[in-house]
C-alpha cells in the first residue's frame, strides 16, 4: 500500500540548509566539482555539524513522539542538487544526529523544486538562493536561509517559530501601497480595509499544518494534565496599531492562529528576536534579517514586488548546485 503523505505537515530540505557545509562548498570554490566530490567521498564517514535550520528540524520531528509510529504527523524529505553518491554523506550525517529523515531526491545538477505538490510539501528551505527564487516565482512555498548556524539549547524541548505578516503569511498588496504612496496612505487604506481579510500569502499553508499540531498538543494536554505544551507560533511585524487590526481578522477568516503578535511600528526586529529566541523566523524583506540573522535562524521568503525589485542579476551556482 503506497505511503499516503496527504493529511501530515511535509517539509523539503536541502542538506544546504540542513548542514554546515563551509568546507565543502570552499573545495567546490577552490577546486571545481570534481574535487568536490572527491573530498565528499574521502570524508563520507565524517559526520556534517548541524546548519542553519538543523535545530528547527530536529524539534519538529520531536514532535511526531505525538503520533502512532508509522504514522507520523511531520515529514521531512531531502531535496538536492547533489547527485546520489555525494548525497550519501548527507544521509550518514542524518542517521548519526538521529534524525528521522529516510527520504531523498537526488538530482544531479538540477533543483529537485518541482517536486513539491506531488509530495504534498507545504514549505522547502535551502541556502541555494536561486533554487528558492525559482520556486517562489512558481507558487511555491520556500524560503532561503541565511546567516550562521546557532548554539541548540538541548535542556529547552520548545520549538518557537516566528513569521513576518505582510509578504509570508499574506500577499504583499499592502505592503506594494506602502511602497508607492509612503506610511499615511498605507495606514489609510489599512484602517478602510480592516475588516477586509488579505489574500493568503506563501506561508499561510504552512502555518495551517503546524495549526494542526498544536491541536494535536491540545488534545494530549486535555487528556494528560501534566502535558506541557512545546509548539509556540509568533507574528513579529513592523505594523502598528490602527494597521494591526486587519491582520487579526485575515488569521479569523483563514481558520489559523497564532500565539504571540508583535506590532512593532518600525521598532528593530533583531533586538525582539534576542529575546523572543524562535528557533526559525521568515521575513520577506532582507533588510530586517541583517539584525535577525545575528542571533536568530532567519529565512529570506523572496515574495512579491519587492524582491522581484532586488532580485539579483544572476546567482552564481554553489557546491548545493552539483
Amino acid at each position: 500500500m503506497p505511503y499516503d503523505l496527504a493529511g501530515r505537515l511535509v517539509i523539503g530540505i536541502a542538506s544546504s540548509a540542513l548542514f554546515d557545509l563551509t568546507e565543502s562548498h570552499a573545495v567546490f570554490e577552490e577546486h571545481g566539482e570534481e574535487a568536490y566530490r572527491t573530498y565528499q567521498a574521502d570524508h563520507l564517514t565524517d559526520r556534517l555539524h548541524p546548519g542553519v535550520a538543523f535545530p528547527f528540524i530536529s524539534r519538529l520531528l520531536s514532535l511526531n513522539d505525538l503520533a502512532d509510529p508509522g504514522d507520523p504527523l511531520v515529514e521531512v524529505i531531502v531535496l538536492s542538487r547533489n547527485d546520489p553518491d555525494t548525497g550519501l554523506r548527507v544521509m550518514r550525517s542524518i542517521e548519526s544526529h538521529g534524525l528521522a529523515i529516510s527520504r531523498a531526491i537526488f538530482m544531479q545538477g538540477r533543483s529537485p523544486y518541482k517536486f513539491m505538490p506531488a509530495l504534498n510539501m507545504s514549505l522547502f528551505l535551502s541556502a541555494n538562493e536561486r533554487d528558492v527564487r525559482e520556486a517562489v516565482s512558481a507558487g511555491l512555498p520556500a524560503g532561503h536561509v541565511v546567516g550562521l548556524p546557532c548554539e541548540d539549547d538541548a535542556d529547552d524541548a520548545d520549538l518557537r517559530i516566528a513569521f513576518d505578516f505582510d509578504g509570508v503569511l499574506a500577499t504583499d498588496a499592502s505592503e506594494q501601497v506602502f511602497q508607492k504612496d509612503g506610511i499615511e496612505e498605507f495606514r489609510a487604506h489599512e484602517i478602510k480595509n480592516a475588516a477586509v481579510p488579505h489574500d493568503a500569502g506563501p506561508l499561510k499553508d504552512f502555518l495551517s499544518n503546524v495549526n494542526r499540531i498544536q491541536q494535536r498538543e491540545e488534545e494530549e494536554r486535555r487528556n494528560h494534565s501534566d502535558y506541557r505544551i512545546r509548539l509556540h507560533v509568533s507574528i513579529v511585524t513592523a505594523r502598528n496599531a490602527p494597521a494591526h487590526e486587519r491582520p487579526v481578522t485575515s488569521l479569523k477568516e483563514w481558520g489559523v492562529t497564532v500565539n504571540d503578535a508583535f506590532f512593532l511600528g518600525g521598532i528593530e526586529k533583531g533586538e525582539i528576536m534576542r529575546v523572543l529566541k524562535p528557533h526559525i523566523f521568515f521575513d520577506d524583506q532582507e533588510i530586517h534579517l541583517k539584525s535577525t540573522s545575528l542571533t536568530t535562524p532567519s529565512v529570506h521568503v523572496p515574495f512579491g514586488k519587492i524582491n522581484d525589485q532586488t532580485a539579483p542579476p544572476h546567482v552564481t551556482t554553489s557546491s548545493e548546485d552539483t
